[in-house]
């Protein structure tokens, strides 16, 4: 799962990093197991992050939740305590088997290495270790910083490249999918599956499926499988 903090300073920050937490949170209470594959911090929280979920059917699960999710609240970085917007993209795609091929020659993508930043501006390490991987034809970037050695992040991020594809191409064989891929959607109004309202009324609600939850913290706590399988059984209607 990779989570994507929209335009909006430190509320889109703080807002890609509570939906991390909600996300660890679920991921704990279905014993699925997680590990943060990578993470860039921000001011006000992060700006992306990379998570590997591990669990019976947790791709199943979670691909729905793939899309723009929206916030608004009165913001806590506002003096003038205005009711803020904002919006992060949410990504899901499995771990792919071994034994499925990906075609991916050296002319396709370009790899970058760079430092490993920890909080705060520190170096993890004092070596390019971290790894980026821009895929031409896709548009799709990964990146992992978790690995000791720049030889294990980039093992790791080539195996998320590879799932990110093998996702990206299917959506592109089925045509109704693709009008409707993530990595063509801008993170702003109009394109969210699903607002979370904290003021000046508490809701959650589905825009696909019109499920909706007033206990928001409890839905912010990792409480989101109404909203998942209420989606499976959208899709499996559609």
């Amino acid at each position: 799962m990779t989570i994507h903090a929209g335009a909006g300073g430190n509320e889109a920050s703080d807002w890609a990093q509570m939906l991390m937490r909600m996300y660890l949170r679920y991921s704990e209470l279905m014993d699925f197991k997680t590990q943060i594959l990578d993470l860039q911090e921000d001011e006000g929280g992060i700006k992306s992050a990379s998570i590997k979920i591990s669990g019976p059917y947790s791709f199943g699960y979670l691909k729905g939740e793939a899309g723009v999710h929206r916030l608004v609240r009165i913001s806590p970085f506002d003096s003038q305590k205005r009711r803020h917007t904002s919006f992060t993209s949410v990504y899901a795609s499995p771990v792919i088997d071994d034994e499925i091929e990906i075609d991916l020659k050296p002319e396709d993508y370009r790899l970058d290495t760079y430092r490993a930043g920890g909080a705060g501006g520190q170096h993890v390490n004092k070596t390019d270790s971290a790894v980026r991987i821009t895929h031409f034809e896709s548009g799709i970037v990964v990146q992992c910083q978790n690995e000791r050695s720049q030889i294990m992040n980039k093992e790791v991020a080539f195996k998320m490249l590879r799932s990110r594809l093998y996702e990206y191409y299917r959506a592109i064989r089925d045509e109704e999918r693709a009008k409707n891929a993530i990595e063509k959607k801008d993170i702003a109004w109009g394109s969210q599956i699903r607002s979370y309202v904290f003021q000046p009324y508490t809701m959650v609600k589905d825009h696909r499926t019109n499920e909706s939850v007033g206990n928001i913290q409890a839905v912010m706590d990792g409480q989101i499988h109404p909203f998942i399988e209420a989606y499976l059984q959208w899709q499996h209607s559609e």
